[in-house]
């Protein structure tokens, strides 16, 4: 049995038409079920379906052979875990946005990343908000949050926020603007490392109906 690993949301929604062209069918509605192993029409294949930053940690200790996380997931995990485990084969060009610094409108971003300033920064993403202002030799303080990111520095809590950016309009809602892009992001497909070698003839096939399902998407 090959367990392929995913997440309801976004990642779902644009993944679903390119893994039917790639010839993998769920049995049941993935985004509506409440089942969270699903079977595909193909007895060999099913489909797990986990937390987004759960993803690359099934897929990195073979709890799945393969998977679908975003960069911004990956980027976080790698911080964490190095990519020991874990082969990134496939962009699939799906679920596309930018993880960004974003202040709010009059902020002076640029003062405020002097080198051996310190800035307070929230994020979820917080090793790779780490390694970003790391790089720039800026001390920060990071306050981990998971949801309303833009309140932060609205409330006082933050000066600045690393968050991910589609069209700009939340943003632009709450008095804010993306002053500097930290990495593009899109949907990648995440394939394990040992299960790749031991299982190549049944993996590879598979990968590569996915690639050029993608492709042909976005031909």
């Amino acid at each position: 049995m090959i367990t392929l690993a995913l997440s309801k949301g976004r990642i779902l929604d644009e993944a679903q038409p390119l893994l039917a062209a790639a010839g993998i069918a769920p049995l049941e509605d993935s985004e509506a079920s409440r089942k969270l192993i699903i079977g595909t029409r193909d007895p060999k294949l099913r489909i797990v379906v986990v937390r987004a930053s759960d993803v690359p940690t099934y897929v990195q200790y073979g709890a799945a052979e393969l998977g679908i996380a975003g960069k911004d997931v990956l980027l976080e995990h790698g911080a964490h875990w190095g990519d020991r485990g874990l082969y990134q084969p496939v962009d699939l060009g799906i679920a596309r946005c930018r993880l960004c610094v974003a202040v709010p409108v009059g902020f002076d971003y640029a003062k405020a990343v002097r080198r051996g300033a310190r800035l307070r920064v929230a994020t979820k993403y917080v090793q790779t908000a780490r390694e970003h202002f790391a790089a720039k030799g800026v001390h920060v303080d990071l306050i981990q949050l998971y949801g309303s990111m833009e309140l932060a520095p609205l409330a006082g809590l933050a000066d600045v926020i690393v968050d991910l950016v589609s069209s700009g309009s939340t943003l632009k809602a709450n008095n804010l603007v993306a002053v500097e892009e930290v990495a593009p992001i899109s949907a990648r497909l995440i394939v394990n490392q040992s299960a790749l070698k031991v299982r190549r003839e049944e993996l590879m096939p598979l990968i590569a109906r996915i690639e050029d399902a993608a492709a042909a998407l976005v031909a």
